[in-house]
């Protein structure tokens, strides 16, 4: 069944990294196509106009030099250019009629004509004429004395560039496009699977932490980052299972043994009755058994309320006064030591007022055990807190065994000397109980004896802390 879920998770790790990462590449290809179109867009106008730019200056240039030199009086009948020059020149009349031209356009139509009477002086426009088989750009300029008379039209054209005319610039563009997109698309694809390649090492590492054991650690990259700080995360959380899973090994451990000692001596004492003959004195046997059930009681009863308090079973709660609830439990006591009390009325908590009897009880139980002659306990009020001191004579209790007592069945060899039959459960509860209605409970420093301090929020304008 394990085998069977983690060949799913890394099915669904795996499906979840590729989408992850296709739609990344998809993403980024998208908005790279919506750039790279619009720039090349861009240059195709801006090729474009280039390159009628360019030819309208060369038309320009050869209009203006033949005009110059037909100023002069000459009348070619072929008009003669330089190579370098637009090779289509015309000499258009009033009339529209040709009366001059290079040899590379020699006996064709005019290329174009302006109206005199409109005042049009000048040609600087594309034109496309019938016989030839693409558009040229025509600059013609009129000069107002010639050899065929006057205002007569030097016309000179070239074509526009062959790129423009036809697909092929823009399919150059195109393939570029694609070509670009391609690239970027498989740098994406590329990178985003290199940075997910730890992502993949730490999924790998936890599939496997069920043959490995809680003590094996994912690796953590030197890049920094936010995966870097997954991989912690990860290690933190693994961290903490290991300790609860060691504490819940140790607690088992533990109540096993506790239970298993009232349950030895009991059966040995039913036994035992069971085999005297019928008038022998069975009442110390049955007392004894007895003590052992009721022992078995308080570790059933104990491990109940732990169960309660780790599955955060609601109590109903109530406003509590410290002060009244601690009178009345030390009241009840009625150990050999004298309990003197201090209590500052007005510390009101919102609690569960049988679980808070409990932490108290707990308390004064645990410093009965280990006074020598008197215990205090001091109910006072500290900024939002309520605060009671829980304090005795006794030995104290070594500052690195302090957080220990709080361990489920941890006892020092004191307690297990001075009461063989305790559970080792009373200040764990303590201190659940303390921490579920926002408090703390710890042990403190003090000149002798052990000083417990419990720290609840006080109700304050009628609201729960």
């Amino acid at each position: 069944m394990t085998t069977v879920t983690q060949e799913h998770a890394h099915v669904l790790s795996r499906r979840l990294l590729f989408s992850m990462r296709g739609r990344a590449t998809l993403i980024t290809v998208a908005v790279s196509a919506l750039i790279l179109l619009l720039a090349l867009v861009l240059m195709l106008l801006l090729a474009r106009d280039w390159a009628q730019n360019t030819v309208a200056r060369e038309t320009e240039r050869t209009a203006e030099r033949i005009a110059f030199g037909l100023s002069r009086g000459t009348n070619p009948a072929i008009i003669d250019v330089r190579p370098d020059e637009a090779q289509m020149v015309q000499v258009v009349n009033t009339r529209g009629e040709v009366v001059a031209a290079s040899e590379a356009i020699r006996g064709r139509p005019a290329l174009a004509t302006a109206d005199l009477a409109r005042g049009e002086l000048l040609i600087d426009q594309r034109v496309c004429p019938r016989y030839l088989d693409r558009c040229v750009w025509a600059f013609g300029l009129r000069l107002r004395t010639s050899p065929w008379g006057p205002d007569v039209m030097v016309i000179a054209a070239a074509p526009l560039p062959g790129l423009l005319n036809v697909w092929l610039l823009p399919l150059a563009l195109f393939g570029l496009l694609v070509a670009l997109l391609s690239l970027i698309a498989w740098w994406t694809w590329h990178t985003i699977g290199q940075a997910f390649v730890p992502v993949d090492l730490i999924r790998a590492e936890m599939a496997s932490i069920d043959e490995r054991g809680l003590d094996h650690r994912v690796p953590v990259p030197e890049a920094g980052g936010g995966i870097q700080s997954l991989a912690e995360t990860v290690n933190a959380t693994l961290d903490r299972l290991e300790a609860a899973a060691s504490r819940e090994r140790r607690f088992v451990s533990d109540a096993s043994h506790d239970l298993r000692n009232p349950i030895t001596g009991l059966q040995t004492r039913l036994e035992v009755a069971l085999g005297e003959p019928d008038d022998a004195d069975w009442k110390p046997m049955v007392r004894g058994a007895l003590r052992d059930t009721q022992r078995l009681n308080d570790i059933v009863a104990d491990l109940l309320e732990l169960s309660r308090l780790d599955a955060r079973a609601p109590q109903p709660v109530e406003p509590v006064d410290v002060a009244a609830l601690v009178r009345r439990e030390v009241g009840m006591r009625s150990g050999d030591v004298p309990i003197t009390t201090r209590l500052e009325p007005g510390a009101v908590v919102r609690a569960n007022p049988v679980r808070l009897s409990r932490v108290l009880g707990n308390l004064l139980g645990n410093a009965e055990r280990h006074a020598e002659s008197r215990i205090e306990v001091t109910v006072s009020r500290d900024g939002g807190d309520a605060v009671v001191e829980v304090l005795d004579d006794g030995s104290g209790i070594p500052e690195e065994a302090r957080e220990r007592v709080f361990e489920r069945f941890a006892r020092l060899p004191e307690s297990r000397t001075r009461d063989p039959h305790g559970t080792g459960l009373g200040l764990p509860i303590a201190r659940e109980i303390a921490e579920i209605y926002g408090g703390s409970l710890r042990i403190a420093d003090s000149g002798a004896g052990a000083r417990f301090v419990l720290r609840l929020p006080l109700v304050t304008g009628g609201g729960s802390p």
